[in-house]
């Protein structure tokens, strides 16, 4: 049985067949570890993309509810509820701080019919993504009304 070992060793020794060397072992480990840290950089960007996609959303979420509240006000002779100028608040939403500034200007300084409000609504510290850098903006154009 002993001798069957040996010569089973010997013919496959002859024949090229050792096995993988450490070297090779070795090289085979660097070429799965890139293939790796490849694989958890790609999974780290889209993290921080949708994690900016989701800071976007709820700053649009911010800005269209204060539009809402500037298109409930009166604007009628004697009700001016939108007196002009620049105002800036900070708005908390889901434990998130929004910076919201509204600029209000009159086309006719005597007896004003129409008004430019822009709203502008930004995160108080930017998150991760692209998006966060740049702030949500919308402008309006009020007519007065009789």
């Amino acid at each position: 049985m002993e001798q069957d070992v040996y010569s089973e060793a010997a013919e496959s020794a002859r024949h090229g067949q050792r096995g993988f060397s450490l070297i090779e072992t070795a090289i085979a480990m660097v070429i799965i570890m890139v293939g790796v840290l490849g694989v958890f950089g790609t999974i780290t960007y889209a993290i921080n993309y949708n994690a900016g996609n989701n800071s976007r959303a709820q700053t649009l979420a911010v800005l269209q509810q204060e539009v809402e509240r500037l298109r409930s006000l009166k604007f009628t002779p004697g009700q001016d509820q939108l007196p002009a100028g620049n105002t800036t608040q900070t708005v908390v939403v889901n434990n998130t701080t929004f910076n919201v500034r509204t600029i209000i200007t009159n086309n006719d300084a005597v007896t004003p019919t129409l008004k430019d409000i822009t709203v502008t609504a930004s995160l108080s510290v930017l998150s991760p993504g692209w998006q966060t850098a740049v702030p949500a903006t919308v402008e309006l154009r009020r007519v007065r009304s009789n």
